[in-house]
């Protein structure tokens, strides 16, 4: 009889530790409340667009869209590199996968000439972006909803030099976690 009790708290304290290192990998997603795409009068796509999980910018938009540009369907060119020394200005977003669609605003308030897109690590699923300039012009970029592997893409190019007040964007992770980096240059 002790030696069953002894073998069954072995048992136990053998489950114990297992189930213990199985917490500990793990990982809580929180998940906020779903909700329709907002979009202004006049957004140019006319698509049903996804349900999506909103990140609340980290800064308050100081620029509302007042005009929308005719919509640019992106042709992603792939880049080697971008000139640290004319970086103007770059943010991130971390996607989850588990989040689905993720709706999430970046803070630019700085001029320049170029903007690009980086996705990695991790592929990601794009739906639009809304590139709002310090006077109102709204750009939004359709990405068709094209899944991107890790790279540096040109996402627009505008030689006279624009201030950018935010980018707006629609993604979702494709895999597990992964990343979407902006960076504007001068």
């Amino acid at each position: 009889m002790r030696g069953r009790l002894v073998a069954s708290l072995a048992l136990v304290a053998l489950l114990g530790s297992s189930l213990s290192e199985a917490a500990t990998r793990v990982r809580v997603v929180h998940h906020g409340p779903r909700t329709k795409v907002v979009v202004h009068r006049g957004f140019p796509l006319r698509r049903p667009l996804p349900h999506v999980f909103v990140v609340a910018p980290r800064v308050r938009v100081r620029v509302v869209p007042a005009l929308f540009l005719p919509a640019i369907v992106w042709a992603p060119v792939v880049v080697a590199a971008a000139a640290a020394s004319e970086l103007a200005w770059e943010d991130s977003q971390e996607l989850t996968g588990a989040n689905g669609w993720t709706d999430f605003t970046l803070s630019a308030d700085a001029r320049g000439r170029k903007l690009f897109i980086e996705v990695g690590p991790g592929s990601v699923r794009l739906n639009f972006a809304e590139v709002v300039f310090e006077n109102g012009d709204t750009q939004v970029v359709d990405f068709t909803e094209q899944v991107r592997l890790p790279g540096l893409y040109l996402l627009l190019d505008f030689a006279d030099g624009r201030k950018v007040d935010h980018v707006r964007a629609v993604a979702q992770a494709e895999s597990e976690t992964a990343r979407v980096s902006l960076r504007l240059l001068t």
